[in-house]
């Protein structure tokens, strides 16, 4: 959305120029704003500008999936869509009352050789209530983003479905850059134009995979308050203060074509002073009503705190979490927990261990939905799909998944009704988690120092 300022008429020009006679040499005489003021005002521009892509292009292009999302819901005038006044009377209601189950809207990225760990990783969390987005980034060469899209077109689930797409626009995603939020938010973007029907967004990696079926995560997030936000965080204090928020690091990916490393600058920065510092997971599971602020941001706090993370390191692990803890509508909302298992070395080090059968009983016992990472077949994802998710063919079979008549093995090959659920211990799993998310002390520790 592009906002212009409201032009000047006659009479306010002839007031200015009075006016300004009589304080020549003050108003103006003081032009040292202006070179940091336009360069921050140019990469504001830049990532916004990459943010909202999605909402006024009407081709994504010859590697672009096609489609016209299926209506589940009655409809809604598109008179309502996206007005101020309704989005904040929506985040207000206390009526917690849903015609129907949850949605989910994923997006599933990847980099270079990943293509085939993004189609497992997708049709493990398939599920035709669902909405599915998919983002190589521009490391990967054209080829492989053209055999994903293929894959893609040529499954017949997904062709009859509609709820698949691959972006035809890569972006290059700079590790701990801001670029990594810039590709998010145009996979929101394009979420949000595409379909309404949806009431979570999922971001995962082709080194995520879940640990219980779809049919269990709608079945408990169907019983749950569509205005909760499952984001990890804590208050940015300490020593973190001065390693992450004051040293000043510029993205290669904004303006280069080919990905490095991000670059320190020698200059350093003081603390913002309008909003708090939270830092935690980059992995989450947001609402709508929230991500559709990230993007509009009526009162420019989300726009605001873009511009401040364009140069702050780590970027991924900080800008939801520090927006939703600023933002007094959605604070009460943020569940400080990524419902993922991973698994770090003592110390932490830069990137978590790589699961393996070993850490299998340690993933279920967590109760979490997904883990991360996985190396590329490991056979520990084979235990997995066999013991979790009962998965013998494409898809994880759940309720929709009515088989096939010809004898075949795909038990999916063949939909049924997808707001019926088939729960198993999955969901048990993750319903003891909930409880524990959802307790009084859990949750009185959300967007404070302590979380």
């Amino acid at each position: 959305m592009k906002i212009y300022p409201r032009a000047l008429d006659k009479e306010q020009l002839i007031s200015m120029r009075k006016n300004g006679a009589s304080h020549s040499g003050r108003i103006f005489s003081d032009r040292r704003w202006k070179i940091p003021f336009f360069v921050s005002l140019l990469v504001s521009v830049t990532l916004s500008t990459i943010a909202v892509f999605g909402f006024y292009s009407s081709s994504y292009g010859q590697e672009q999936v096609e489609l016209d999302i299926v209506s589940f819901a009655k409809s809604e005038e598109s008179s309502d869509y996206f007005v101020e006044s309704d989005l904040r009377r929506s985040s207000e209601s206390n009526g917690d009352y849903y015609p129907e189950p949850p949605r989910f809207a994923y997006l599933i990225s990847g980099t270079k050789g990943d293509s085939q760990r993004m189609m497992r990783t997708l049709q493990a969390v398939y599920h035709p209530r669902n909405q599915y987005i998919l983002h190589m980034d521009l490391e990967a060469p054209p080829r492989e983003r053209l055999d994903l899209t293929m894959s893609v077109k040529n499954d017949p689930t997904f062709r009859e479905v509609e709820n698949v797409r691959v972006m035809a626009q890569s972006n290059l995603v700079t590790y701990k850059g801001p670029t990594m939020i810039a590709s998010t938010l145009n996979a929101i973007a394009i979420l949000l134009k595409e379909s309404k029907n949806w009431d979570w967004f999922i971001n995962l990696s082709a080194s995520d995979y879940p640990l219980v079926t779809q049919d269990d995560m709608l079945y408990v997030f169907s019983n749950l308050s569509r205005k909760l936000n499952f984001i990890e965080h804590t208050r940015l204090q300490g020593w973190k203060l001065n390693q992450r928020a004051k040293p000043i690091i510029i993205d290669p990916g904004l303006y280069l074509s080919k990905k490095s490393d991000i670059s320190l600058t020698s200059q350093r920065r003081s603390l913002p002073t309008s909003f708090s510092l939270f830092t935690g997971s980059a992995w989450v599971i947001l609402t709508r009503s929230f991500v559709e602020y990230c993007i509009w941001g009526w009162d420019n706090l989300p726009r605001t705190i873009l511009m401040y993370y364009t140069n702050f390191i780590s970027s991924p692990e900080g800008y939801f979490h520090t927006v939703i803890c600023n933002t007094e509508e959605f604070r009460g909302t943020a569940i400080s927990h990524d419902l993922h298992y991973i698994a770090w070395d003592t110390p932490p080090k830069q990137h978590p261990k790589s699961l393996t059968i070993k850490d299998f009983d340690k993933m279920v016992n967590s109760s979490a939905p997904f883990a991360r990472k996985f190396h590329k077949d490991d056979p520990v994802l084979d235990k997995i799909d066999k013991e979790l998710l009962g998965r013998t063919n494409r898809f994880a079979p759940g309720a929709w998944c009515i088989g096939n008549p010809e004898g075949e093995s795909d038990q999916c090959a063949f939909r049924g009704i997808d707001s019926v659920f088939r729960p198993g211990p999955g969901a048990q799993r993750l319903q003891e988690l909930m409880k524990t998310l959802l307790s009084e002390d859990f949750r009185s520790k959300q967007c404070s120092a302590e979380s």
